[in-house]
């Protein structure tokens, strides 16, 4: 099964498509930190983060949707631009009838590195342990949406009956 997963942001959306095979191995099928502009405004950074929502699910026709929670800040303004991307992403999702599963950031440290006050570089050391990567990472977005469906393929008990349909 073909999951999509992102680390939402407004800035820098990280986006991963990771398969479960036949044989139950994760593979990583497409990684990417989508980018927005900061000189544009926020609503059209929202429209254009959905457009690439919409042609990553239409390219490659995920089943489902894992996406990371809100860790809340000090910051107001980052914390509404960041719930403002996830409704978006959401929305896309949904809308091509594909379900959505959200993990919090404590889940997916205790998913991939067994220790939910993991820091980055422990989360990014275990996704390399943990899946093929054929390529250089710059952005920790991108890692932080591997692990987010890592988390989903190997939790989410939803998972075993998708498949199944």
């Amino acid at each position: 099964m073909k999951i999509i997963s992102i680390d939402p942001g407004y800035e820098r959306v990280g986006i991963a498509i990771l398969e479960k095979n036949d044989r139950g191995k994760e593979e990583l099928i497409y990684s990417d930190c989508f980018k927005t502009s900061s000189k544009i405004p926020l609503t059209e950074r929202l429209f254009l983060i959905g457009q690439e929502i919409d042609k990553l699910i239409k390219e490659y026709a995920p089943k489902a949707l894992a996406i990371e929670t809100l860790f809340f800040t000090t910051n107001q303004k980052t914390v509404m631009g960041v719930s403002e991307a996830r409704g978006v992403i959401m929305y896309q999702a949904l809308f091509n009838k594909i379900p959505v599963f959200e993990y919090s950031p404590l889940q997916i440290k205790i998913a991939t590195t067994g220790y939910g006050k993991s820091d980055k570089k422990q989360v990014i050391s275990m996704v390399n342990k943990l899946i093929k990567i054929n390529k250089d990472i710059k952005y920790d977005d991108e890692y932080d949406a591997i692990a987010t469906g890592l988390t989903h393929l190997a939790s989410n008990k939803k998972y075993d009956i998708l498949k199944q349909n």
